[in-house]
């Protein structure tokens, strides 16, 4: 080679996408940014923003961060640690087949996983549809009058049924029944949720131990977790005879062969939707559901999916009586499950779509006569099998040989189940093969063939059912692939997620969901693992979860973590259960008084309610602050009796107080203990920890700080950390520690997602995580900047910056050009933007969080449509545009209103290209605004039939 040639090697790896992951900025127009915002550079903006008081000593340091190549090959010989034996161990938990086009086109499809809860429902009507599909196959199944669009897991949604009975009863009783034969962690989850309460949990039959008159409530396991198959319809009316409520967690696939909970008069039904083609995934997420009878509805938990009209009097889709949520109610709520798990409720009911009734019902045929044929090759062998009808549950006595044929099935690859000290117990599903069958045998002693062998109905005669179900045509459309595919691509265009546009939501937190991160979540070797497991065949499982644990202890000054808590509202519940365990264990059982701002999130004061707290608020300053003298006041006025105080940090007002290790010391010196709200923690990874600053517990959320995507509202996580006196008192799980105290059904809630957060830690280290949180604060502070003087920005620090969120406001624009919220909100759908966070701390505003995830270009976008909405509201002011036939009146704006009449008296480009808008790439509001009062007014929950439309809109 010549010399003359300048020829050398450079550094740069073109597979390390560290910088273009997570960071969406680059370097140039990071300063570019900081010259709009008056800054050197993007540490002397931190210093300026992040109170010197509360900044960490010591960097996070754990390695270096690792490439996407390396970090997969981590997660693989992680994944590999762990054992994929066939699981017919049941107890709620099943093995099921997801049909390739529902994996490839929504668990894999960032259309679906990366949207945000339906609260703007113009842009969510995908969502909403594939949930109103949802709530119809429940409805049908069950044979009660309206379903919820999901609850977290079952365990959680039969503590939320007892919760309901007691608000419905007619009487005054404050003992609830619990069927024996419900699945060991319902029954644990419900004792969790009562114990606060004050009331009594009875375990026991039905049939010796229910006495109606002693309970407010009953919950029934049809079938039976050992199987048990039985008509409740006698013990329900005997409850409904003493103003009781009865419920039945039934399993949805045995309901296509079996009568009805509503044919047995129920109230209530509830149970999941796991074995509708969702993994089991050593746990979840999974998504629950709960059906009632039309009178409950009002009180029924959850979010309800309702059918409305827009304003051109066009079908349309919202979320139903959002009064009920507990973000409105704070401590008068029922429940404070705000998140639900769309993402697998979706999958399930597109699990319906694709099979319809007639492919359900094969299914659980299918199922049944693999049990039935299970049940006569034991019988061959002598053993005695219960119960005498059955769906697919058997319980074998054994006697001395339980042990030994547990470990001869474990050899030939099959985990069964240990019941007691003589029996086992085992649950068919559809993945179960001949081969598996004669695997069992082999375990039990016997040789035989499948084909030796003809199955017959072991179902009671009496319990067939013999009602329709699923007779909506969207269950019986043509499901070739071809169509299933178009129809949820049609779908997915309906909505704007993440993979459209920013969605700038203040304290939700919509960053990059890393493609790299997500492969690994339906490895099988994640993916197809039971919960109830054998330690050693999850050794994977615990290494990835220690290791995070580890991480997120660096993270937070934390001692210790539960991974048990699947949402952030649940992680809430469990770290105040924590608090009260603590003073329990300490004689100090009357501390019960939680403090709490006026500025807190909504599900804080319900959280508190739930865990049997007396809410006691405390006023916020007028720059948003909590009111120190207040605080100081109300913690000696309860001293004596004070459990703990709430805090968000930094504040629900985006702000970093600086008087935060002031309300921790206060607390602590009356006897509480400091809950710090983790929902902002995107603001202080490594550069400030809440156990650092005087915070003894916290929740984090995964799906925002961590990367879990919000799947339209759920999955999600919130595991509790907590310091290291509280450590002993965390929740518990009867089949991991055999504690009490569980607040998820799973021993670590939705581990299938953790290997997300896992990757997102290992991709980025320390010093990467510590950048993110840097950038988010630069890109909210320069949205603060460039809409400076068009709006006004209602809360800063002294230093005049903002945390990674600020709320601007548009009150202002009311009184003179009749502009709301709502009317800047449907306008940016116009512009191709989801609308922030509205109303939330402060009616009529607006709070933006961009994330660290965005671009200058994206911001720039947003900011743009932002200056153009205060042109147009001007315009109104100076009365050079109409008050009421304007564009942000009109907002959004559809396809459909670019042809035919146009009497508005501003033009179609103006309406549908405003700027921000993408001319080519266009995302269009599939309705124009809808009409929330209509849909309350005229509450349809189910899949309607145009004639039964057209007559409510009659």
């Amino acid at each position: 080679m010549s010399d003359s040639i300048d020829f050398h090697f450079t550094d740069y790896d073109p597979y390390d996408f560290a910088n273009r992951r997570h960071i969406g900025p680059s370097p140039a127009e990071m300063e570019a940014m900081l010259k709009v915002i008056g800054y050197p550079s993007l540490d002397a903006l931190i210093d300026a923003t992040v109170p010197s008081s509360i900044r960490q000593q010591k960097p996070l340091a754990w390695g270096a961060a690792l490439t996407e190549r390396e970090a997969l090959d981590r997660l693989r010989e992680t994944a590999n640690r762990n054992q994929v034996l066939t699981s017919l161990i049941g107890q709620g938990y099943y093995g099921t087949v997801t049909p390739p086009v529902i994996q490839r086109n929504i668990l894999e499809n960032p259309a679906w996983y990366t949207a945000y809860t339906p609260y703007q429902p113009e842009i969510s009507q995908g969502r909403l549809e594939a949930l109103l599909n949802f709530q119809t196959m429940i409805c049908d199944l069950t044979g009660l009058d309206v379903a919820n669009a999901s609850l977290l897991d079952e365990a959680t949604a039969a503590a939320e049924a007892m919760a309901l009975c007691q608000r419905q009863a007619k009487n005054k009783a404050t003992a609830f029944f619990v069927d024996q034969n419900c699945h060991p962690q319902t029954i644990a989850l419900i004792e969790t949720r009562a114990a606060p309460l004050g009331w009594s949990v009875i375990v026991g039959d039905p049939e010796t131990d229910l006495d109606p008159v002693d309970v407010f409530g009953a919950i029934f396991q049809y079938p039976g977790t050992h199987g048990q198959v039985r008509d409740f319809s006698g013990l329900i009316a005997r409850l409904h005879q003493t103003g009781a409520v009865a419920a039945i967690a039934a399993d949805l696939l045995a309901l296509t062969l079996l009568k009805s909970p509503g044919e047995m008069d129920a109230d209530i039904a509830i149970g999941t939707t796991q074995r509708f083609g969702v993994p089991v995934g050593y746990g979840g997420p999974h998504a629950a559901y709960m059906a009632v009878k039309d009178a409950h509805k009002r009180a029924m938990p959850g979010r309800l999916v309702g059918v409305s009209v827009d304003a051109r009097g066009n079908r349309a889709y919202r979320l139903a009586l959002q009064t009920r949520e507990q973000h409105i109610r704070r401590e008068k709520a029922t429940s404070n499950i705000c998140t639900a798990q769309v993402l697998l409720a979706v999958m399930a009911s597109m699990y319906g779509v694709f099979h319809g009734p007639d492919g359900l019902k094969a299914i659980a045929q299918q199922v049944h006569k693999k049990a039935v044929l299970m049940a006569k090759g034991l019988e061959r062998l002598g053993y005695t099998i219960e119960p005498d009808g059955f769906f697919d549950t058997l319980t074998v006595e054994v006697g001395h040989m339980q042990a030994l044929i547990l470990r001869a099935a474990v050899a030939e690859g099959v985990n069964l189940r240990k019941v007691g000290t003589t029996k086992i117990g085992m649950s068919l599903d559809e993945r179960t093969r001949p081969a598996t069958l004669e695997a069992v045998w082999r375990a039990f002693g016997g040789a035989f063939k499948v084909a030796d062998f003809t199955a017959d109905y072991r179902l009671p005669s009496a319990l067939l059912r013999k009602s329709a179900y699923m007779t909506h045509p969207i269950f019986h459309m043509n499901r070739a692939e071809s169509e299933m595919t178009r129809y949820i691509r049609r779908l997915s265009d309906r909505d704007l997620a993440l993979d459209r546009a920013m969605i700038p939501l203040g304290s939700c937190t919509m960053k990059l969901n890393a493609t790299a991160e997500m492969l690994p979540i339906t490895w099988p070797e994640f993916s197809d693992i039971h919960p109830f497991v054998p330690a050693d065949q999850a050794l994977g499982y615990k290494e990835m979860i220690d290791d995070l644990s580890d991480k997120l202890c660096q993270v937070t000054g934390y001692d210790a973590f539960s991974m048990q808590p699947n949402s952030g509202a649940q992680g809430e519940y469990a770290g105040l259960l924590t608090i009260r365990n603590y003073h329990m264990a300490n004689n100090e059982p009357h501390r019960t008084v939680c403090l709490i701002p006026t500025s807190a999130h909504g599900t804080n004061p319900a959280s508190a309610q739930m865990a049997g707290m007396k809410v006691v608020p405390v006023k916020a300053m007028e720059n948003g602050d909590v009111d120190l003298d207040d605080f100081r006041v109300k913690a000696e006025q309860h001293a004596a009796n004070l459990s703990c105080c709430m805090i968000t940090y930094p504040s629900t007002h985006g702000v970093f107080e600086e008087t935060v290790r002031q309300i921790c010391e206060i607390t602590h010196t009356h006897g509480g203990q400091v809950y710090l709200d983790g929902a902002n923690m995107n603001a202080m990874v490594g550069l400030s920890r809440p156990g650092d600053i005087g915070s003894d517990v916290s929740h984090l959320n995964l799906h925002k700080t961590f990367c879990i995507p919000h799947g339209g509202g759920g999955p999600g996580m919130g595991p509790i950390g907590v310091k290291a006196h509280l450590a002993e008192h965390l929740p518990g799980h009867p089949q991991s520690d055999g504690r009490d105290g569980a607040v998820s059904a799973a021993p670590f809630g939705s581990p299938s997602i953790l290997p997300i957060s896992w990757s997102y830690c290992l991709m980025m280290g320390g010093e990467g995580l510590t950048q993110a949180t840097k950038v988010a604060i630069l890109n909210a502070n320069y949205i603060a900047a460039r809409l400076k003087g068009a709006y006004d920005v209602l809360y800063k620090s002294e230093a005049g910056r903002v945390a990674h969120e600020c709320i601007i406001d548009t009150r202002p624009l009311n009184p003179a050009a009749g502009v709301t919220v709502d009317d800047v909100a449907k306008r940016l759908i116009d512009c191709g933007f989801h609308a922030p966070t509205m109303s939330f701390p402060v009616a009529g505003t607006l709070m933006i969080e961009p994330t660290e995830s965005e671009t200058k270009a994206e911001l720039d976008r947003f900011c743009d449509a932002m200056l153009a909405i205060r042109e147009e509201a001007r315009a109104i002011e100076e009365g050079r545009m109409d008050k009421t036939n304007n564009p942000l009146k009109n907002a959004p704006h559809t396809v459909a209103d670019l042809v035919g009449e146009w009497d508005r008296p501003y033009s179609r480009e103006q309406a549908c290209y405003p700027p921000g808008a993408f001319r080519v790439d266009k995302y269009w509001s599939p309705v124009n605004r809808v009409d929330n009062v209509y849909g309350d007014r005229n509450l349809i929950c189910s899949c309607p039939l145009m004639e039964d439309y057209a007559e409510a809109a009659e």
